[in-house]
């Protein structure tokens, strides 16, 4: 047999097989995004900000408080953490969904912290809020500080939850990365990506706690299959993609932060390191407090949320002695 037939007889079955295979996979992701949102429909209202359709939370009365989840969560992961049952006794509670997650739209375009603070700060525009405190988690840290920036009247203090502010080599952002890229990342992310996603999730959720276990309460609460939807999973690859490059802009202007801000970290996180995030950017804010909770990893509103309350309260009593 020639090589050119020897060719000829398997390129056609194995063509077919693997546009069978991705067809299959896509029934697959398609079927289970459809199952993930009817077991977790939305739980807030809507708004629409420069065409952009956003889910979010309001609860309780009282100062205006804002939290801006990080990659790859939505509303719900305050809300099982466990600390707005207690927020709600005193603060107005706001929780938006970011682009892309929970039930917000995300068009296409270049979502940076910039443009997520521009879209937050129309968002609470309508919904009547002129001061507020603000905390942001992880990737939403990054998001709460654009807004400070931005928009210094409306961010009273600031609260930051296991960010990462400064440009470090980072594994998750190549892995991640294919999945962003238009064309190749859409195929991806509704055929592959969710198999991949649903093998790996339960060892990535465990590195998000660690060296701390997974509380009971997350691990039963959490919608974890909605992180797995190819819209989600899109927005998490690109939030991933461009966190180097982002940081590298932000950094030039944290010393322009003038408000009052209060870090709170889990002192073995092993997605943001302590050293080389937290503690850096405490000493470029000699006003800033600094809240190490030893033991804990990243997900600090779950493993210390007494902590992550009294960081909120610090930084509302803060902003009352300046006043």
């Amino acid at each position: 047999m020639t090589r050119q037939s020897f060719t000829e007889r398997w390129l056609g079955p194995t063509l077919i097989g693997s546009a069978a295979a991705l067809a299959a996979s896509a029934l697959y992701a398609a079927s289970k995004s459809r199952e993930a949102e009817r077991e977790t429909p939305p739980i807030g209202q809507f708004l629409t900000v420069d065409g952009v359709r956003l889910h979010y939370v309001e609860r309780g009365r009282g100062e205006p408080l804002v939290l801006i989840h990080g990659n790859g969560m939505m509303i719900q992961d305050f809300l099982v953490s466990g600390i707005v049952d207690d927020l709600v006794k005193r603060y107005r509670v706001i929780i938006i969904d970011r682009p892309g997650y929970g039930y917000s739209d995300r068009p296409r375009g270049l979502w940076t912290p910039r443009a997520h603070a521009t879209l937050f700060q129309k968002a609470l525009q309508q919904l009547g809020v002129t001061q507020a405190i603000v905390l942001g988690h992880s990737w939403g840290a990054l998001v709460a500080v654009a807004l400070a920036l931005q928009a210094p009247q409306l961010v009273r203090s600031l609260v930051l939850a296991s960010g990462y502010y400064y440009p470090t080599l980072r594994a998750d952002v190549l892995l991640s990365s294919p999945v962003a890229i238009p064309g190749i990342g859409d195929l991806m992310r509704h055929t592959v990506s969710p198999v991949v996603g649903r093998i790996l999730q339960p060892a990535l959720i465990k590195v998000m706690f660690a060296p701390a276990a997974v509380p009971e309460r997350f691990d039963r609460q959490f919608p974890k299959a909605m992180m797995l939807r190819p819209v989600q999973l899109r927005a998490s690859a690109e939030d991933a993609a461009l966190m180097t490059p982002v940081t590298v802009e932000l950094q030039r202007h944290y010393r322009d932060l003038k408000l009052p801000v209060v870090i709170i970290v889990g002192g073995d996180d092993q997605i943001a390191d302590v050293d080389r995030q937290s503690k850096r950017l405490h000493s470029e804010l000699p006003k800033s407090d600094l809240i190490i909770v030893p033991g804990m990893g990243h997900m600090i509103q779950h493993l210390a949320p007494a902590e992550v309350i009294s960081a909120i309260d610090r930084a509302s009593e803060r902003v009352r002695h300046a006043a």
